[in-house]
């Protein structure tokens, strides 16, 4: 692994950069608490080496003597804090000046400057954390809806590697029973899969099955989805975003062709963060910058999760409707039928032939269906998924595929109970070898490096 070393003392600034007002540069490792005592003079003349207390009052110096700033220094020893290791965290006014400032003179004292996410990982290597609580820790930094930090304190506090570690108890006696046999052949055991042994794997069968349909609300109340609002021009488009957004983001104007490029707002609906983006209106135009505008919305539309595909409801549906919603159905994304301007006249839009997930009367202008919409689309996003954070989920796509094969292990396994003890105790391994790259136990060295490093620093 690129950061297995912990022979280093480490340090980063571990709060966003810019103005604030607190701001925390982090040590840890071996040499962190003598850096941090050559660095730091206590207001009250202690020794924060020998003195049992965890804050201390005083400011920091540079080796000529001058104050940089007045902090607080907060002591963790081993193995009680974050990494496991002997942690300093200065607590320094917000700005950007004095933080460097401190940074770099524990970098001149012997610190190394971490590496994305390498507190965690050291918290990692030194046990303190299985993989799926340290993903977890970057979920509640990144968490944009209060569904989403609801999911991430759980399975931070261990609700995903408590069933996880169930799951591979169980799947370890079986495997530690048929082991047995294969071992001492000659002694007289009891019939190695028996109807109890079944009906325990079984049980942890339904159990991953369960975890693997719980990674597509896992994945979009992490992730989000996309939705693309498309539609021929003046249809209200742009008054839709605004109304979702609440906010006057996009510009309406009565002219068509007035949107001509992609406009993106993140909102959360239903606990699921759900990235807008309105597009220019899709039509054959003889003005390059408008053609531009059109490419861009196709484009929109072809990467998205959901499409709204929005219509003018005061109007019979045209040929130009009919040929984009067959345009839209050979995507094949699910496609939400809005018929807008509700508000001006009795709707006279017939839906063309389309498999549409829904079908919306609204008006963005006056408000009138909205909610009704809203809940709609709320229902739609999450689906069959079961939303309950509380619950051991999945969250990432390297956990679902892991628990996918664990499962088809199990599939075989439980399909040929009569197997060769070999067969069956190589199933069981395999099994556990994928439940294992979840907590990180057998995860591939490749993949550590990648997850540890999509974390910030100073994490």
């Amino acid at each position: 692994m690129r950061y297995a070393s912990t022979e280093d003392t480490i340090a980063a600034i571990s709060t966003p950069r810019g103005e604030g007002g607190i701001g925390i540069v982090r040590l840890s490792g071996p040499s962190s608490l003598q850096i941090a005592s050559k660095m730091f003079v206590s207001s009250r003349g202690r020794n924060i080496l020998k003195d049992t207390r965890r804050v201390f009052h005083g400011h920091v110096s540079d080796p000529s003597g001058q104050r940089i700033d007045e902090v607080l220094l907060h002591i963790m020893r081993a193995p009680h804090s974050y990494t496991a290791e002997d942690v300093a965290e200065i607590n320094a006014h917000g700005g950007m000046a004095p933080l460097q400032a401190i940074l770099e003179e524990a970098l001149r004292l012997g610190a190394r400057l971490a590496q994305p996410g390498e507190f965690t990982q050291r918290a990692f290597i030194n046990g303190r954390l299985d993989l799926t609580r340290a993903e977890a820790v970057m979920d509640l930094v990144g968490a944009k809806t209060r569904t989403a930090l609801n999911a991430a304190n759980a399975a931070s506090g261990g609700v995903l590697a408590r069933a996880l570690a169930g799951l591979r108890e169980t799947l370890a006696d079986a495997l530690a029973r048929i082991e047995a046999a294969v071992d001492f052949p000659e002694d007289d055991l009891p019939e190695l899969v028996d109807a109890a042994l079944i009906h325990r794997l079984e049980r942890a069968q339904e159990e991953m099955k369960r975890l693997i349909a719980s990674a597509d609300a896992g994945l979009r109340i992490r992730e989000g989805v996309s939705i693309a609002i498309v539609g021929r021009p003046n249809v209200g488009k742009s008054s839709l975003f605004n109304a979702l957004l609440r906010d006057a983001r996009a510009i309406v104007s009565p002219e068509p062709g007035t949107t001509r490029d992609r406009i993106e707002e993140t909102v959360a609906l239903g606990g699921v963060p759900v990235r807008l983006i309105d597009t220019a209106g899709m039509r054959d135009t003889p003005h390059s910058v408008e053609l531009m505008g059109v490419t861009l919305a196709r484009r929109a539309a072809q990467q998205a999760d959901y499409i709204l595909f929005v219509v003018d409801a005061a109007e019979p549906c045209t040929e130009a409707d009919t040929a984009l919603a067959a345009e839209l159905t050979r995507l094949e994304t699910p496609i939400v039928l809005v018929r807008n301007k509700i508000d001006l006249t009795e709707t006279r839009f017939t839906p063309p032939d389309a498999p549409f997930k829904a079908l919306c009367d609204i008006s963005a202008l006056t408000g009138a269906g909205l909610e009704r919409f809203e809940e709609q689309l709320t229902e739609l996003l999450q689906g069959d998924a079961v939303m309950e954070t509380n619950s051991p989920m999945l969250s990432r796509t390297h956990q679902k595929d892991s628990m996918r094969r664990a499962s088809t292990c199990l599939d075989r396994l439980l399909a040929n109970t009569a197997a060769s003890p070999e067969l069956s105790a190589l199933e069981l391994r395999e099994a556990l070898q994928a439940l294992g790259e979840i907590t990180g136990e057998t995860t591939p060295e490749h993949l550590l490096d990648r997850i540890f490093a999509s974390f910030c620093i100073g994490k």
